[in-house]
């Protein structure tokens, strides 16, 4: 099998990836805060990391994936200021926080299935590790990292050498001033560790802690859970682009000051936006698709899932009705030439090579697909059906799933009319008929003893 290079972000660069320890990987990827419905936008990030896993597992390497679902922490300024989102969820719907929390995790949860994504090996909650937290806060603490203010106990960024390493931005000239926005912090970059409430016993949640009563910063909880579950020193870490520049960087700072090891993670690794005419696809603007809300728009999630494939997951995959409409096409069509091959018993061909390569080569999802098609149109090779189930390990689209097709009694009825036609050797009315299924969408085939049909 050919050599499996990802791209690392932190080197900028594509690598030959080396687990840690022989045969096994640990793989951290950044998951959803659930204090509202998770879009289609967000989903492409859940699909790169599931292709990873796919591709990691593909190569017989054992993969202990862990996603984080935060619940508490997440402001809504990455400034460290603004609301608890979960907070301000909870009050805005009249529920609990727990109750906002589980509602919106649960509603991802079924848009991650839809998808047909592997689960991870545990959902981590922030608000079940605040004790993990404070203490790799205690361990900063005792290392010198930390300063308090009147709002919390913050990273001293000043103090990490290699703080911007990952985004690689330049901090000089980032200190502190007298800038009303900067509060109390010594630099620009510093960020919060611990914040205190407000007023104690008016958040839903808090916790007790060396410093008084308050809640972990975002950051921290990814630190502190990947490190209890994966170690101090594990191979992928995955999420957004937007994660770049602030957490991910803050997550290097911290974990590598507590832990005292660089690099604390081997491969970065980062998913392009969905991008929409006027920008990205985000909650904040309210423009937003969830997975079941395709559904009602009559998009299989599969299909979604195969426009995904359309683009490297380092690039921006533009959302617009004749890029999703094409997919579903080509989905569609894939799907019923695969139907309608027989199972010849033989063993793969010699297309698994070709895709082998493709998806070790940083997970080129695009020209994986291009092989899969080229296999499908070849009537000459044979071991299809072995080929194609091996193939979907990594893409996961259920190829080989059979679907009943729902013809509409018009499109029976023009085909029954066609079929007579021919057989009273009337060309010319056959022809006007094949042509107007295709015109509402259908695809007749001629065989022996009647005829097919696809639905384009």
């Amino acid at each position: 099998m050919n050599m499996l290079k990802l791209y690392n972000t932190l080197t900028r660069k594509k690598e030959e990836f080396k687990p840690i320890k022989k045969g096994k990987v640990g793989l951290y990827t950044c998951g959803p805060t659930v204090y509202w419905y998770g879009h289609v936008g967000n989903m492409r990030s859940y699909v790169f990391a599931d292709v990873l896993k796919r591709v990691l597992k593909y190569n017989g390497l054992d993969v202990n994936q862990i996603i984080n679902v935060t619940d508490v922490g997440h402001l809504t300024s990455d400034a460290d200021e603004g609301e608890d989102k979960i907070e301000k969820a909870a009050a805005k719907e009249g529920r609990t926080a727990g109750e906002i929390s589980q509602f919106y995790f649960d509603a991802f949860q079924k848009d991650f299935a839809k998808l047909n994504l592997t689960e991870p090996a545990k959902w981590t909650w922030a608000s079940e590790h605040v004790q993990e937290q404070i203490d790799m806060v205690k361990v900063l603490e005792e290392k010198g990292y930390t300063y308090e203010t009147s709002d919390g106990i913050y990273y001293d960024t000043s103090k990490f050498a290699d703080y911007g390493k990952l985004s690689r931005k330049k901090i000089e000239g980032l200190e502190a001033g007298k800038r009303i926005d900067m509060g109390e912090k010594k630099n620009k970059t510093d960020f919060a560790l611990w914040k205190f409430s407000e007023e104690p016993g008016k958040r839903q949640q808090e916790w007790d802690s060396p410093w008084g009563v308050g809640f972990p910063g975002w950051a921290i909880e990814c630190s502190a859970m990947s490190s209890k579950y994966l170690g101090d020193h594990f191979d992928i870490h995955t999420g957004g682009e937007d994660h770049i520049p602030i957490h991910h960087e803050n997550e290097i700072a911290q974990s590598e000051a507590a832990f005292g090891k660089s690099p604390w993670v081997n491969v970065w690794m980062h998913g392009a936006f969905l991008i929409l005419k006027g920008g990205k696809m985000s909650k904040s603007t309210g423009k937003i698709k969830t997975v079941s809300q395709l559904e009602e728009d009559g998009i299989d999630p599969l299909a979604y899932k195969y426009f995904t494939y359309s683009a490297s997951y380092r690039k921006p995959l533009t959302w617009n009705e004749d890029a999703i409409g094409s997919a579903v096409n080509g989905y569609k069509r894939l799907k019923n030439i695969i139907s309608k091959i027989e199972d010849d018993g033989k063993k793969e061909n010699k297309y698994l090579k070709e895709f082998e390569t493709r998806i070790n080569d940083d997970l080129n999802m695009p020209g994986a697909v291009a092989v899969l098609w080229n296999m499908v149109r070849d009537e000459k090779v044979i071991g299809k059906i072995a080929t194609i189930k091996r193939m979907d390990e990594v893409f996961g689209l259920k190829l080989l799933e059979k679907v009943d097709v729902d013809v509409p009694a018009e499109i029976t009825t023009l085909s029954a009319g066609r079929l007579v036609a021919r057989k009273n050797k009337d060309w010319k009315k056959a022809d006007r008929l094949r042509d107007e299924l295709k015109s509402k969408g259908w695809v007749i085939k001629d065989v022996k003893g009647g005829y097919e049909l696809e639905n384009e």
